[in-house]
C-alpha cells in the first residue's frame, strides 16, 4: 500500500507533467496549425453563443480558485486578517457557483455536439475521450466542494494544498494527500488524467490565448462622413475618336 501511495502522490504528478510539456512541444514542432479549437461556429452558433462563455468563464474561475487555494498557504491568509470561515465561506460560493457554471456550459456545448450532424462529425477521437474526462474532473471538484457543508469538514489547505506546494519542492508530502477524503483524490487524479492529455486534444488551444491583442496598436477606421472623390469616367469610344482627330 505504501508503494501505491508513493506511485500516486510522489511519481504520478510528475509523469503528468513531463506529457504535458514533452507532448506539446511535440505538438507545436509537428502540428503548429493544429493548435486551434477547430471551431465549428459556422454550422450553429445559437447554443455556443451560450454554452461557450458559461463554460470558459466559469473554468477560468474555477482555475483562479485552485491556484489561490492550492499556492497560498493558511498563514499568509491569516497575516492579512482574513478569517478561515470567510475565507472558505468564499471558496464554497464564488467556487461552487463558477464549478456549476463551467458545468452548465459543458453540457450545453455536449447537446450541441450531439444534436448538430455536422457538429458530430466533427467530433474527433481524442473529443470522445476528454469530454467525459472533464465532465467527471468538474462533478469530483463540486462534490469536494459540498463536503466542506458538513458539521466538521475537511480542512484541504493543512492537507491537499500542503502537498501540492511540496511537488515544487521535489519533495513530494505523500502522505498529506493519501489521508485526504476520496472525493479529493479523485478529484486529483482526474485532473492529473486531463492534463496529461492536454496535448493530443482541442484543450491545447489554451496555450495560444490572443495576448498579443493587449498591446497591438489600434485599427483607424474611416469614417462614415468622409466622402470619397468621385473616380474620372472611363473615356468612351467617341471621346477616344474625337481625341485621336
Amino acid at each position: 500500500m505504501n508503494h501505491l501511495r508513493i506511485a500516486l502522490w510522489g511519481v504520478l504528478p510528475y509523469l503528468a507533467l513531463a506529457v504535458l510539456v514533452t507532448g506539446t512541444a511535440w505538438r507545436y514542432r509537428y502540428d503548429r496549425f493544429g493548435f486551434t479549437t477547430r471551431s465549428s461556429q459556422l454550422h450553429e452558433h445559437r447554443l455556443l453563443a451560450v454554452g461557450g462563455p458559461l463554460f470558459h468563464y466559469g473554468l477560468l474561475f474555477v482555475a483562479a480558485g485552485h491556484v489561490i487555494g492550492l499556492l497560498v498557504p493558511e498563514p499568509l491568509t491569516e497575516r492579512v486578517r482574513v478569517h478561515e470561515w470567510l475565507y472558505h465561506l468564499n471558496a464554497l460560493v464564488v467556487g461552487g457557483t463558477a464549478g456549476l457554471a463551467a458545468l452548465a456550459g459543458l453540457a450545453v456545448l455536449l447537446y450541441r455536439r450531439l444534436r448538430v450532424p455536422a457538429v458530430r462529425a466533427a467530433t474527433s477521437r481524442s473529443d470522445r475521450a476528454v469530454y467525459p474526462l472533464l465532465v467527471c474532473v468538474l462533478l469530483a471538484g463540486l462534490t469536494a466542494t459540498a463536503t466542506t457543508l458538513r458539521p466538521h469538514p475537511y480542512d484541504y489547505r493543512v492537507g491537499v494544498s500542503v502537498w501540492f506546494r511540496s511537488l515544487f519542492t521535489l519533495d513530494p508530502d505523500v502522505s498529506a494527500m493519501a489521508h485526504a477524503p476520496l472525493a479529493y483524490q479523485v478529484h486529483a487524479l482526474l485532473g492529473l488524467a486531463l492534463f496529461a492529455l492536454v496535448p493530443f486534444s482541442r484543450l491545447v488551444h489554451a496555450f495560444t490565448a490572443p495576448l498579443g491583442y493587449l498591446t497591438r496598436p489600434y485599427i483607424v477606421y474611416r469614417s462614415h462622413g468622409v466622402r470619397r472623390r468621385p473616380a474620372a469616367p472611363f473615356p468612351g469610344p467617341g471621346r477616344d475618336t474625337v481625341a485621336r482627330r
